[in-house]
């Protein structure tokens, strides 16, 4: 028999006072695709504790590793970098114009605030937008690459270039933390950040409840995921793993203007997203399924089309082909700066990853046909 709403279990939160304060750091700490070296190290720094030993690639992506002398691989996984921009051409007069660095959307940039990094340190700027009165009368034109700028207050191309900026400097949003209505995290780059945070949270709950993994653990914190899942494909390359469990973020399509019969119903406060997609294993998705309902985690269903478009793809077909499986974490905005995520979908992601590694079992076969 379905319970009632009213036997509802009350949530109990995984995520502690400590933890909430390095998520905060972690996200305020700019990680812009191939730019993400400062960000991996305050993870790794958080995650020692947890963990037997941990490297980091050619490229940047982060792996901590427990039981590193055991055959049988199991990862966990997230993506570190968050979108930008790139300067692409000074002006004269001391503008500068940008390209995307990732799926940067060009449309919220006017009047935003931005910080251009150097190799003298960060540089202040901002993106300029004409006044609505010089507007008036005329055919609005929408932001687009070809007329958003940066303003840094400089007169001059010698003096931009003064402040240590140039072409290909890297261009992040100064946008931080905050909790909304002490229901939702709020801010840039909780896509997927918020996924290195929780993959992080199952290390610590493993250490903390003393629980010995029948094989190796690799907690995978990928760089460059933005522009084509290039991290997780280096790094699948390296691991070799035998069983992969990918957390990215996915869309709410509860909030205005989007369509669910394309988008699919999702929302956030109603827990993990499990996918059905050609890349996901329907095995180890099966596990996962088994795991939330054996552990009373409310979950939600989304299905892609062709691929999943998050690194559980790389995984997926390399080596041979890996069994992989995606948990989603429902966000409003994304690709914003003021990502909105659900703190019990956040606990539930976490919960259902621990939960799901306890039922993986030692050289675990997921094959179809035995």
């Amino acid at each position: 028999m379905a319970k009632k709403k009213d036997d509802k279990q009350k949530h109990v939160s995984v995520v502690t006072k400590k933890s909430l304060q390095f998520f905060e750091e972690y996200i305020n700490n700019p990680s812009p695709t191939g730019f993400e070296y400062p960000g991996q190290k305050l993870w790794l720094d958080y995650l020692k504790p947890y963990i037997d030993e941990s490297f980091i690639d050619n490229y940047g992506t982060a792996v901590g590793v427990i039981n590193p002398k055991a055959e049988y691989r199991v990862v966990i996984e997230a993506h570190a970098d968050e979108i930008s921009w790139f300067v692409n051409y000074i002006t004269a007069d001391g503008l500068i114009y940008v390209i995307r660095n990732g799926g940067s959307d060009h449309q919220i940039a006017p009047s935003k605030r931005v910080n251009i990094h150097t190799d003298k340190g960060m540089v202040k700027a901002v993106f300029g937008w004409p006044a609505i009165h010089t507007r008036s009368g005329e055919k609005e034109e929408a932001p687009a690459l070809k007329n958003i700028f940066l303003d840094c207050g400089c007169t001059s191309k010698e003096e931009v270039e003064k402040l240590g900026i140039h072409v290909g400097c890297v261009i992040t949003y100064e946008d931080e933390f905050m909790v909304l209505n002490d229901r939702y995290y709020v801010g840039r780059a909780l896509d997927n950040r918020a996924g290195g945070f929780m993959i992080a949270e199952v290390a610590r709950l493993l250490k903390e409840n003393k629980q010995k993994l029948p094989f190796g653990l690799y907690i995978v914190n990928s760089v460059q995921e933005e522009i084509g899942l290039r991290g997780a494909e280096m790094i699948a390359d390296r691991i070799k793993p035998h069983v992969a469990i990918v957390t990215d973020v996915t869309h709410d399509t509860s909030t205005p203007m989007i369509n669910k019969i394309t988008q699919g119903d999702l929302a956030c406060g109603k827990g993990p997203v499990v996918s059905y997609a050609p890349a996901v294993q329907t095995n180890l998705n099966k596990l996962l399924i088994e795991t939330a309902e054996k552990n009373d985690i409310p979950f939600q269903r989304q299905a892609s089309s062709r691929s999943t478009g998050t690194d559980t793809d790389a995984f997926a077909y390399s080596n041979g082909g890996v069994p992989s499986a995606l948990i989603s974490l429902p966000l409003r905005y994304m690709h914003t700066t003021v990502e909105m995520i659900h703190k019990e979908d956040v606990d539930n992601v976490i919960s259902l990853i621990y939960h799901a590694l306890l039922n993986i079992k030692n050289n675990h076969d997921f094959k179809y046909s035995k």
